[in-house]
């Protein structure tokens, strides 16, 4: 069952249009135009309850506009959305009730208080009782290690530690849809796994509706089954990562390690990538050759020591996504 319903979503936006010169900005004082900018352009996805979908596309796509639009916070220009059947916008006070939201650059939490009493402020915004609030904090902070942290100013917070803080405060009031907005940007790498590992547990233990919005491939490949990939403000793509990259490019990487590091590797049906030491990257279409006679033809001109076939990395297909977009 849909639990997030998005159909023929639109938002325009209209900018001022800047006249050049003195007297250009004081017509624009009397007499001002405007482009209008189509952030959304007929959007449309269902997803269900307990589902973690990636929600990805390059800068200006459209991604943080759908998110203000699910919360709330912006009124389309036309469509309609139901989050938990009802409409954000019109229900925003019943609809936050059952969110969550982080945003990886910004914080919730206030800045000069320390973090216990950024929390108790917010069990008191949402109305959560003080049993319900001690038990749900007790199994944050063991998820999260926020102990040692409860007592210190949310400004003295490495970055890291301010995400585990902003993860707990946006989950205080049990909300059943949680949109993360760059959860793991700018942390190091052990952090990155622990608020990967504390993402993945709450979507599956918890059964928490995950809307993730990054940059951060690895975070996709590590958690997203399905992706929906945004771009100029209409869908390009909504299903799995294997979907994601047949349709950007199928290509495979043949990865040889070489007895000779001297010995030169080529083949007509693939196209060498580069060379570290023994170790020959090689590039080919799998619809266009086959893996084994590759491999056979290869095998018959050199000595290798070992070999395998791999995917091309995700960050590698979304990059040329990327460059395909802004051409």
């Amino acid at each position: 069952m849909s639990i997030i319903s998005v159909n023929n979503l639109n938002k325009q936006f209209r900018i001022p249009r800047r006249r050049k010169g003195l007297l250009g900005s004081i017509i624009s004082l009397f007499s001002r135009e405007y482009d209008i900018h189509n952030a959304l352009d007929g959007v449309s996805f269902d997803i269900d309850e307990g589902e973690l979908v990636g929600y990805i596309g390059p800068n200006g796509a459209g991604k943080s506009t759908t998110v203000k639009i699910l919360s709330g916070i912006l009124v389309p220009s036309s469509g309609d959305v139901s989050v938990m059947g009802k409409r954000p916008w019109e229900n925003r006070i019943d609809t936050v009730k059952h969110l969550g939201v982080v945003f990886g650059q910004k914080t919730q939490l206030w800045w000069d208080l320390p973090v216990i009493e950024s929390f108790e402020l917010i069990r008191d915004i949402y109305g959560v009782s003080d049993a319900n609030y001690k038990k749900i904090l007790s199994s944050l902070t063991d998820m999260l290690r926020l102990s040692k942290l409860f007592n210190i100013p949310v400004r003295q917070l490495s970055l890291g530690q301010r995400m585990r803080c902003d993860l707990a405060a946006s989950l205080l009031h049990s909300p059943k849809i949680l949109f993360l907005d760059e959860p793991t940007i700018g942390l190091d790498a052990v952090s990155k796994l622990a608020v990967r590992d504390f993402i993945r547990h709450l979507n599956k233990e918890h059964k928490v509706t995950i809307l993730l919005t990054t940059h951060d491939m690895d975070d996709i490949e590590a958690l997203c089954k399905r992706v929906i990939v945004l771009n100029e403000g209409k869908i390009f793509l909504d299903g799995s990562l294997s979907s994601l990259r047949k349709k950007i490019s199928p290509e495979r990487r043949l990865i040889l390690d070489l007895i000779n590091e001297h010995d030169t590797v080529s083949d007509p049906q693939a196209t060498f990538a580069h060379q570290e030491g023994h170790r020959v990257f090689l590039r080919f279409d799998p619809t266009l050759c086959s893996p084994p006679e590759l491999i056979a033809r290869i095998l018959s001109k050199h000595a290798i020591r070992d070999l395998y076939v791999e995917n091309l990395p995700i960050e590698e297909i979304i990059a040329k996504f990327y460059r395909g977009a802004s051409a």
